[in-house]
């Protein structure tokens, strides 16, 4: 038999050589017995070597190889192992590869997306060039009108500096009221038969003595006429009175007026309680301001009465003053004396107050608050009749009801122009200065 001389590649190790052999044998072994009968004219020879076949078609086969040193051939499993596991690591890498072309296809088909959004954010930056400049004018815009606010805000903060310093003026006003004893007088409006050039501003002005009627300011040396507030000593709570400093001598404190038929008088107990209508106007004063006012010392009434033919008369009383509600606003007022017959104190003195809604059948045909007593010689808060004379309906069968003064014109059916009722103590002397 002759040796088999192999010639391995670099790196190849004698025992995988064997291995690979042993394995490829069997494939080969027909295309051996093919040639070596080819060769020899159909004998038994396995190709160039004369080992005779075996049974089983097998060519037997012998080779030597050189056994290297310190090391041994593996057994036929182990050499079969080995081949397989390269095997398996090619299976692996072939599919390893098919992983990555699936990858890359996949980065491709990304890539190509992220293209396409690409070229349409392109669009649609061209689209917005009108918004942007839309934005940019409403931006103008908006700065326009912070110019106009940092404006307004500066405006607004020198009105602020104004107002402060009228409080630190209005504080050391007080201070000073503090330390000093009286009151503060504030007039709100003037006469309003003052003209425009004459009408003065609102003022505030410190008096010795807090005021209890008009008569305290007129001794403060106020001397104009207008609007006051007082705190009548026994309620002392402040009342906005009107206070009239210019008829005889001035110091009078005004409960009533009527002057041009404006407001209506037809009203409930808690008006007439506790008053209503225009200081500057026509107005009542309300029965709970009289009474802390006439019951806090001697006090005097004056009536004005003037007709439509511009007559005026007056009637002063040197005593009067007014209950309680609980006593109903009983009237107590004597002294008569004035330019026109007394058609009040004789008839209505010590008689309640009633209203229309309070029972009384004078007050009811009457359409007034009033002191009456079945029913009246004077009713100062009747209906306004405009030319004094009355209308069908107040000329009927129930009586009376206008603005009357009974002896004026001995008839209760004359109703007059102007009425107005004033108080003052009665221990009043006016003085030529403050």
């Amino acid at each position: 038999m002759s040796p088999l001389s192999l010639t391995l590649p670099p790196g190849w190790s004698l025992c995988s050589a064997l291995c690979i052999l042993t394995l490829l044998l069997p494939e080969t072994r027909a295309n051996s017995l093919n040639t070596t009968n080819q060769r020899n004219g159909g004998g038994s020879q396995c190709g160039e070597y004369t080992n005779q076949v075996m049974e089983d078609g097998m060519c037997r086969l012998v080779a030597t190889l050189p056994q290297l040193e310190g090391q041994k051939c593996p057994d036929m499993f182990r050499c079969t192992d080995e081949v397989s596991f390269w095997l398996h690591e090619n299976e692996e890498r072939k599919q390893q590869i098919v992983t990555l072309k699936e990858t890359i296809s996949e980065l491709q088909e990304e890539l190509r997306n992220h293209r396409h959004r690409i070229r349409v954010l392109e669009l649609h930056g061209g689209e917005r060039n009108p918004t942007n400049s839309t934005l940019e004018e409403r931006f103008q815009e908006l700065e326009h009108h912070f110019s106009e606010t940092n404006t307004l805000l500066h405006l607004q903060g020198t009105l602020i500096l104004d107002l402060q310093n009228q409080l630190h003026n209005l504080t050391l006003l007080v201070d000073d009221v503090k330390k000093s004893p009286g009151c503060l007088v504030n007039m709100v409006r003037p006469n309003p038969l003052m003209s425009a050039q004459q009408a003065p501003q609102t003022e505030y002005q410190h008096v010795r003595n807090c005021p209890i009627d008009c008569a305290s300011i007129y001794y403060n040396g106020v001397r104009r006429s207008g609007l006051y507030t007082v705190v009548p000593f026994l309620a002392g709570v402040p009342v906005q009175v009107y206070c009239d400093m210019d008829t005889d001598g001035g110091g009078w404190t005004v409960i009533q007026r009527r002057i041009d038929g404006s407001l209506s008088f037809d009203r409930s107990w808690r008006d007439y309680r506790d008053g209503f209508g225009d200081l500057h106007s026509e107005f009542w004063l309300g029965n709970n301001h009289i009474h802390d006012l006439s019951t806090q010392g001697d006090y005097s009434l004056r009536i004005e009465l003037e007709d439509w033919s511009n007559r005026h008369k007056h009637a002063l009383y040197q005593s009067f003053s007014v209950e309680d509600e609980e006593h109903l606003y009983r009237l107590h007022v004597s002294g008569f004396s004035g330019t026109v017959q007394d058609s009040f104190s004789w008839y209505h003195d010590k008689q309640g107050f009633s209203t229309p809604d309070s029972g009384n059948i004078c007050a009811e045909i009457s359409h007034g608050g009033w002191w009456y007593n079945q029913c009246f010689y004077a009713n100062l808060n009747g209906v306004y009749y405009r030319g004094g004379v009355y209308t069908p309906k107040g000329l009927g069968p129930l009586g009376p009801d206008g603005i009357v003064w009974y002896s004026w014109k001995d008839s209760d059916y004359y109703s007059l122009r102007k009425v107005s009722m004033m108080i003052r103590p009665h221990s009043f002397r006016a003085r030529l200065s403050p």
